[in-house]
This record gives structure tokens, C-alpha cells and sequence, in this order.
């Protein structure tokens, strides 16, 4: 795809930001909202712009899909699978078996409504699932949260680079709404990196000096043990090394609102038009990575030395990312709200505005 300017959906600027990054094979189950990713990566089997791209298969099963992910990363190759919230929720014993295997591949989250089948609007109830590992064994995807259809097209490169540096399983959290969401961007030259595999890659023993085996199962309590705490080594570093956030207007605002994805986009909008009114300076800071939540920055902020009075946690659930939030600014002498809609709904700016000034101002006649 040449570099210009694109008029594209997010689930397909996810899809081509993949192939530029150099996909090698894509396994999934479609489900909707993230149809368009699968459907727009079949158009281009055999696409000579995409010599890498060797393999699209349409599983049977959200639990067949992962497994045969599982299976080609092994591989070394880059692989991709997306889904949403139900298919998310069946693909979370292969993404455990994943992590203690330390197999790295991307999985693609377009959050719905739920719990259950819900509805297909935008939420982000995912967020507890794909932070805090979601299957068994307590281990950690690395998670990414794009707010614009041009990170959309970005993230995938960055995602494998992380997921190779790591080798570990790497979520890209998207919603429904921006899946959906038509934007002009324009697709960079992404330069297809390298990854060197041959130290862990399953390429077959014929002919190679080292035989590779790949499990998580250690029926020796001491082996277990030792893996568990080289996970535990390897999360710690991602915590200190990888955390990533994107601040706006927060150096003299005395309130600041935490969201990302669509909601920062929001939140964004309610910044501004705050000010415009001189109403309160507001502003917004925004986690890229979702795991290792930025709590160092988001701390920083807390402990600038100016009067912030509050943070506004923003979020299409009911209170989820709000935990990590109130965690990294505990015991700043910040107080931390939350701000929530349900149901596949999105706030409006309006909505959002109304209750940061009514809060405000109930906090500041307590102090009076």
C-alpha cells in the first residue's frame, strides 16, 4: 500500500498495519464487531505487495483458532488473530498456555457490550480480562490501547516488536466504535522488522544442532517454580521498561481525566471546550499500554506540586481501569471519581463536561 492518504475503517487499518509489520499467517473465528479484519486480510492472500503473508485460515471455533495460532507462532513466523469479547473470553486457556509457553503473537480485541452475547456497541469491559491475564496460572498479556484509526494501522508493528522482545502473547484493545470508525490517515513505511527466533523457534530438529521444545507443563514442582519466577522476572521488566501514556494540557490543570481508546477521544473534546469556557483547566492522560499501566507517569502527575484537586477515571464499563488508577496515585492526596456508561452507549462531551463541573463544585463548597 503506498503512502498517501487513506480514507479506512479501524479493523481495516488493523488488517494492512499487520501486513505492513509482516504478518506471516492470520487464524480466527469472525465475530462481530471485528469482522473486517479477517475479511479484509482474505482480499489479500497472495497480494505479491505481501510476499510474507503466506497463511489465512477461517477456524471452526474460537478454541480451534487460537490453538493453531499457538501452533504457527511456535514457528517464529508472526501471527495474528482477532475477535471480541465472547470469542476473547474462549481464546483465554490458549492464551495461558501461550504465556508459559512464551510464544509471542498478537490477538485483536474489539470490545462489545456484555456480560454475555450483549450487544454489539462499543464498550470496554474487556479491560479486566485482558489486563490481569484472564485464564489461569496468574500470567500477563502485554496490552495496547489505540485511540485513532491511524494508531490502528500502527500498533500491529509495535505489538509484534514487543511480543518478540518479551515472547509473550501481546492484546491490542480496540472497541466497537473504533473498529468501525472511518478516518483519513496515512499509512507510513513501516520497515518490516526482523525478530531473531533461533534460539526458541520450533523449525524442525533435521539438521539442527539444539532440538527445541516448547510446554508449559512441569510436573516437577522445583521446575514449575523456576519458570514461574523467570515470568515473574520477565513481567517485572516489561513494568519498569514498557510503560507508555500520552498526556495533554495536564501540566497547570488542576483536574485531569484518565481514559483511553474512544473514550480519551472524548475526553479530549470535553479539555477543550472546558477551557474555552474558562470553566476548569482540565486535562487529559491518556495509557497507551494498558499492561504495564503507566502509574509511574500517571504517580508523577500526582506529585507535581501543583493544586491538582482530582482525577476523572472515564470508561465504557462499570469501573475497571479505575483500580490501577486509584493504585498509582494512592496516597498523593488525589481523589479519584469515575465516570461510566453502559450498555454499548457512548457519553457525550456535554455529559462528561456536566459532571466534572458538578463534582468540582461540590468538592470545593466542602473546603469553603
Amino acid at each position: 500500500m503506498a503512502t498517501k492518504l487513506e480514507f479506512i475503517k479501524g479493523n481495516e487499518a488493523i488488517a494492512y498495519g499487520a501486513l505492513l509489520a509482516g504478518l506471516n499467517a492470520y487464524f480466527a473465528y469472525p465475530i462481530t464487531p471485528s469482522s473486517e479484519i479477517p475479511e479484509t486480510l482474505a482480499k489479500e492472500v497472495g497480494n505479491p505487495a505481501y510476499p510474507g503473508f503466506k497463511v489465512f485460515m477461517q477456524a471452526a471455533s474460537e478454541l480451534e483458532a487460537i490453538n493453531m495460532v499457538i501452533g504457527a507462532a511456535a514457528t517464529g513466523a508472526k501471527v495474528m488473530t482477532a475477535t471480541s469479547g465472547p470469542g476473547f473470553s474462549l481464546k483465554q486457556e490458549g492464551l495461558s498456555y501461550a504465556a508459559g509457553m512464551e510464544i509471542p503473537f498478537l490477538v485483536v480485541d474489539v470490545n462489545r457490550a456484555g456480560p454475555g452475547l450483549g450487544n454489539l456497541g462499543p464498550e470496554q469491559s474487556d479491560y479486566f480480562q485482558a489486563t490481569k491475564g484472564g485464564g489461569h496460572g496468574g500470567h500477563r498479556n502485554i496490552v495496547l490501547a489505540p485511540s485513532t484509526v491511524q494508531e490502528m494501522a500502527l500498533f500491529p508493528k509495535l505489538g509484534f516488536a514487543l511480543a518478540f522482545r518479551y515472547r509473550n502473547p501481546t492484546v491490542i484493545l480496540a472497541d466497537a466504535f473504533l473498529g468501525q470508525l472511518k478516518e483519513d490517515i496515512v499509512f507510513p513505511n513501516i520497515e518490516e522488522e526482523k525478530f531473531d527466533t533461533s534460539s526458541w523457534a520450533t523449525t524442525g530438529a533435521k539438521g539442527e544442532k539444539e532440538r527445541h521444545v516448547l510446554i508449559s507443563l512441569h510436573l516437577e514442582f522445583n521446575r514449575q517454580s523456576e519458570h514461574s519466577e523467570h515470568l515473574k522476572k520477565k513481567y517485572e521488566d516489561l513494568e519498569r521498561s514498557e510503560q507508555r501514556s500520552e498526556s495533554y494540557l495536564t501540566d497547570d490543570a488542576d483536574v485531569i481525566l484518565v481514559a483511553y481508546g474512544i473514550s480519551a477521544r472524548l475526553c479530549k473534546q470535553v479539555v477543550n471546550d472546558l477551557r474555552v469556557r474558562n470553566s476548569i483547566k482540565v486535562g487529559l492522560f491518556r495509557p497507551v499500554t494498558l499492561y504495564p499501566f503507566p502509574s509511574v507517569d500517571l504517580r508523577n502527575l500526582a506529585l507535581s506540586g501543583r493544586k491538582l484537586r482530582r482525577f476523572f477515571v472515564v470508561e465504557l464499563n462499570m469501573g475497571q481501569m479505575i483500580y490501577d488508577a486509584k493504585l498509582a496515585v494512592a496516597d498523593t492526596g488525589c481523589h479519584v471519581s469515575s465516570i461510566n456508561k453502559l450498555g454499548g452507549l457512548l457519553p457525550t462531551s456535554h455529559e462528561i463536561a456536566m459532571k466534572i463541573e458538578a463534582e468540582d463544585k461540590e468538592e470545593l463548597m466542602m473546603h469553603v
